[in-house]
């Protein structure tokens, strides 16, 4: 018995060794500009860039393989703080990738739904539920509004509804990043109500 449990021990130390080993010597880098650029994207993961998910088009973007501006979702706002994050200049959003539109929700018409499991298969964040022969429903924390799951749709029971941003859905805009050696004060708005003498030279203007 004692043996038998020496040796467990010893191969359970072996195989982990091996592991750890494994896990350093095969260990595959991710791209740290990358990184940066998927926290920017909107993760809606509706593959209008012309890549099959967020991940994909950072990856793109990174290699110089992708433009900034092909992001309807992101619109704006994400061309913006890309262009920023790569110092690169902004442009306008391509028209070929789509246009940008208000975020939406899908919603399943529930009696139409024949339970195809199509819009299941198609949904890449996993938001509708349901089983074959029946009914479907969408998750709306988790949907993203990336309109895939309409196309396969047989009976046109999905519909998109308008998501209202109230307080719950507002965040705090991330903060704008700088290029590296600009001069903070350029461009900065005075503080309202601050003093103007505060930090002045009191030799300058007075009298000699």
């Amino acid at each position: 018995m004692v043996a038998a449990l020496i040796s467990i021990t010893a191969l359970a130390a072996v195989f982990g060794l091996v592991l750890g080993f494994a896990a350093v010597r095969f260990r595959v880098a991710g791209d740290p500009v990358a990184d940066q650029i998927e926290r920017l994207l909107p993760q809606t993961q509706c593959a209008q860039c012309g890549f099959p998910g967020c991940r994909p088009y950072a990856e793109a973007i990174a290699r110089g393989e992708a433009d900034i501006n092909q992001c309807p979702p992101g619109g704006e706002t994400t061309i913006h703080a890309l262009a920023d994050l790569l110092d690169r200049e902004p442009k306008p959003l391509n028209p070929d990738n789509g246009a940008e539109k208000p975020r939406v929700l899908a919603v399943i018409d529930e009696p139409r739904c024949i339970g195809c499991t199509l819009c299941i298969q198609a949904c890449p964040v996993d938001a509708i539920v349901g089983a074959a022969k029946q009914m479907h429903t969408v998750v709306a924390a988790e949907c993203t509004g990336c309109e895939l799951c309409l196309p396969p749709c047989p009976v046109d029971c999905i519909d998109l509804v308008p998501v209202e941003t109230g307080i719950e859905e507002w965040h705090w805009p991330e903060p704008r990043t700088h290029t590296v050696g600009a001069d903070p004060t350029v461009g900065a708005e005075p503080t309202v109500g601050a003093d103007p003498t505060v930090g002045a030279d009191p030799t300058v203007g007075a009298d000699l």
